[in-house]
């Protein structure tokens, strides 16, 4: 397996990326990487998503191109889909009604994507799959909580709560240095505050955790190594075809989410939810009937892989 850090490739460099596939002329390419973010990230950086995006995906499908790579899987979002599709959502549902606007600029990139590599098989014979993974979690995740996913942004915000009612400021201080800075609203939230040169210092008791939107939102999640297995399996199978949806088929509401990381990390405070703020997209529930048929389904249920999540958080706190 080839594989470069961020700092060994920008993937925004188009002649680095050329060079380096050409180089390693690999048999299989898989393009996951990608500029992402929660609600929060992708509607404030619009342009630089859609901008990054696009120009990660062209560089990597057009040089593996160039490279004689005959095999690629590009990793898409179930975002692609309309705000309002029916559900569960089946592959040919893509390009049907108008999309979350939230998230508008990161999915027309995807879709961009997907559609590349629909042109490479036609104009130039290539075996290029888009695959289209549901909500991701699991180790290694972003804890930024200006720019996380809604399940890494519950399981800090409910660490941090935890630590906060505990009066443990110290371990406050060093979960910041790990994950980033805590922004100012929930610092307020934990009874904190940021003294002088930016020390951490408690100003009050802690309050609930706030969340946004209603909670009804409902959505789907998928451990990461799930993913992993499923785009192996479908590489080595010889899959060839346009598009397939990656998830479990099932989903829960963003309050049940919740209330399964706060039981996982052991938060015993309150939780409301903030209606104020946008829920997104209503519901998002692939229908995984494609992939199973082609033989895989995922293994790790939600509340496993909540646990393993927070066993890996827990673990990255070690400075």
């Amino acid at each position: 397996m080839v594989v470069r850090s961020r700092a060994e490739l920008d993937l925004l460099d188009h002649a680095a990326v050329v060079a380096f596939l050409a180089a390693e002329a690999p048999d299989y390419v898989f393009v996951a990487a990608a500029k992402v973010g929660g609600i929060l990230a992708n509607n404030v950086y619009r342009g630089q998503f859609i901008f990054e995006n696009l120009t990660i995906q062209n560089n990597l499908i057009h040089g593996a191109h160039l490279a004689g790579v005959q095999r690629l899987m590009f990793l898409g979002s179930s975002c692609i889909y309309p705000k309002m599709a029916p559900q569960p959502i089946k592959e040919e549902y893509l390009l049907t009604g108008l999309l979350e606007p939230t998230n508008e600029p990161y999915a027309i990139a995807k879709i961009a994507g997907i559609k590349m590599c629909e042109a490479y098989n036609a104009q130039y014979g290539r075996e290029y799959v888009s695959v289209m993974p549901t909500n991701l979690y699991g180790p290694n995740d972003t804890y930024d909580l200006n720019n996380s996913h809604v399940l890494p942004a519950l399981i800090r915000k409910f660490h941090l709560a935890k630590l906060a009612h505990a009066n443990d400021v110290v371990a406050v201080v060093r979960d910041e240095e790990r994950y980033g800075q805590i922004p100012a609203d929930i610092l307020s939230s934990l009874g904190l505050a940021r003294g002088d040169a930016g020390t951490l210092i408690k100003v009050g008791a802690p309050g609930p955790v706030l969340l946004w939107g209603t909670g009804s939102p409902r959505r789907e999640f998928l451990y990461v190594d799930d993913l992993a297995a499923a785009c192996v399996h479908l590489m080595e199978s010889g899959y060839a075809g346009s598009l397939v949806n990656i998830g479990v088929g099932d989903d829960v509401t963003i309050r049940e989410l919740a209330e399964a990381a706060q039981s996982v990390v052991g938060y015993e405070g309150e939780v409301l939810f903030d209606s104020t703020k946008p829920d997104g997209t209503p519901r998002k529930l692939l229908d995984v009937s494609l992939l199973k048929s082609l033989g895989y389904e995922a293994k790790v249920t939600l509340l496993e892989g909540i646990r393993l999540a927070y066993d890996d958080y827990l673990k990255g706190r070690a400075i």
